[in-house]
């Protein structure tokens, strides 16, 4: 009796326990399912699929560059994870790749189609764009669409401008053009640069980033209407992913990271014409090498990038090392007697003591930035300083500040400079009247050429001291070994 007593105990235990196991393993298979956030954040890897151009991401002189570069680097420091990218895509190579990988986001400088709506989520747009048809000014104008009937025009496909060609052709049945997956908008601007190509229609955002490095390349005109860039990501539904990104982009629209992103890269790309352009490249082909090496050694003494410290020269002076100003500056780096004798520089006429002057002056003006102000609006802070004194842009930060923006940003900065012009405000500084319209001008020159000349030295490095002769070198530095259109 005692002994089945003792197996009915043994036996209730074992119901307990099954039944405390079934409830174990349906709370387990009651927990929701992680979202594809939290599983982002558990991993710790943010996946990107891009493309390699300059408008998205590419490897620059000092490491990886490009708007949506930067704007995913900052979305993954926004979700604590790591970035990971993938890039050299085509479009429908992105969006194929976007459905069929473990990729989350397609971050390339894409259009918003509402062909794909019901495949892909949109994250708030960060830029808005013309569709543009662009030709070589050597050749006469086109002002219509029936202009181009006959031409050889070209599109990338899988782009919204391909789509647009063809909501055109209905309308001009003999129209006629080439789509192409190996090209990009920067070998289209190329190709059309060296004639090899009549027309093509791109976005006004490549254009802009291009413009400085193949001068021969214009707009026609505009067709169609703007057309929004945002990143894509799958429809799923989960979409936690998608209002994350949301919530970021909600984010630094307000506080005014995105305006200040877009200024680095397009905010000075509307300073230089073709005759600018022309001028400078065949100054940095015919004047500058006498002076490298002193803008290099005085770069190296005070901690500056050359090409930077050789843009400044060249907006100062076009590098003329004897060039007298009337209000009597002189020299390469065009300095005031007494800023020269601040800087120990005895002869502003000399070419290697003007540079390393201006060079000292300006790591100096960098130095005297507040500590807040931080890279790389420090530069272009320090820059107008040097073109119209460093009292008279504190004069503008005040102003900026007192207008509820963010003094320690050049892209706010920069659009209250002007007002230093106008009584009704300079009246009410400490500094008074300024010419404050000139030195925006100023640093947007500046960081113009620096452009270009980083470009043209990284194109340069390129060769052989064999293949370089002073007759081919503006073709070998301009030409790309690129596939024909198929």
């Amino acid at each position: 009796m005692q002994q089945t007593h003792q197996t009915e105990q043994k036996w209730g235990k074992l119901q307990i326990l099954a039944l405390m196991l079934v409830f174990a393993l349906l709370a387990a298979c009651s927990e929701p399912k992680p979202s594809q956030l939290d599983t982002i954040k558990q991993q710790g890897v943010l996946k990107i699929l891009t493309r390699n151009t300059p408008s998205t991401y590419y490897e620059g002189a000092d490491g990886p560059a490009g708007m949506e570069y930067e704007l995913t680097s900052l979305f993954a420091e926004y979700l604590g994870v790591k970035l990971e990218i993938d890039s050299n895509h085509d479009i429908n190579d992105i969006y194929s790749s976007l459905s069929t990988t473990n990729a989350h986001i397609a971050a390339a400088g894409l259009e918003v189609s509402l062909d794909k709506l019901n495949d892909f989520f949109y994250a708030p747009s960060y830029l808005s764009v013309q569709p543009i048809f662009i030709y070589n000014r050597k050749t006469s104008k086109p002002k219509t669409i029936t202009d181009l009937i006959g031409k050889q025009i070209a599109v990338i496909a899988g782009s919204e401008q391909a789509a647009l060609m063809r909501a055109l052709q209905v309308e001009h049945p003999k129209l006629s053009w080439k789509e192409t997956n190996e090209l990009e908008a920067t070998d289209l601007i190329r190709m059309i640069n060296e004639q090899e190509l009549d027309i093509a229609l791109v976005n006004s955002n490549d254009l802009d980033i291009n413009q400085a490095y193949f001068p021969r390349v214009s707009e026609a005109f505009s067709v169609g209407s703007p057309i929004q860039l945002a990143w894509a990501l799958p429809r799923t539904d989960d979409t936690s992913l998608y209002h994350a990104a949301k919530a970021f982009f909600d984010e630094i629209k307000a506080n005014g990271t995105l305006s200040q992103i877009t200024d680095r890269y397009y905010g000075h790309k509307e300073e230089l014409n073709y005759v600018g352009v022309q001028l400078f490249l065949r100054h940095v082909r015919q004047r500058l090498p006498k002076y490298e090496k002193h803008f290099r050694a005085a770069a190296e003494k005070y901690d500056l990038d050359w090409r930077l410290l050789a843009a400044v020269g060249y907006q100062e002076s076009h590098w003329r090392p004897k060039a007298v100003s009337p209000t009597g500056v002189r020299g390469i780096m065009m300095l005031t007697l007494n800023t020269a004798g601040d800087m120990k520089v005895s002869n502003r006429l000399d070419a290697e003591q003007s540079i390393f002057g201006g060079a000292r002056y300006l790591a100096q003006l960098i130095r005297r930035m507040p500590e807040q102000i931080i890279e790389p609006d420090r530069t272009w802070m320090a820059l107008a300083s040097y073109n119209v004194g460093y009292g008279h842009l504190e004069d503008a930060r005040k102003i900026t500040e007192h207008l509820e923006k963010d003094p320690n940003k050049w892209i706010d900065v920069k659009e209250h400079l002007p007002l230093l012009q106008k009584r009704n405000w300079y009246r009410f500084t400490k500094h008074g009247f300024a010419r404050g319209e000139e030195p925006v001008t100023y640093v947007q020159n500046i960081r113009q050429y620096y452009d270009v000349l980083s470009w043209y030295d990284s194109r340069l490095q390129q060769l052989t001291q064999n293949q370089v002769t002073e007759e081919n070198l503006s073709e070998k530095v301009n030409f790309n070994i690129i596939p024909p259109i198929l």
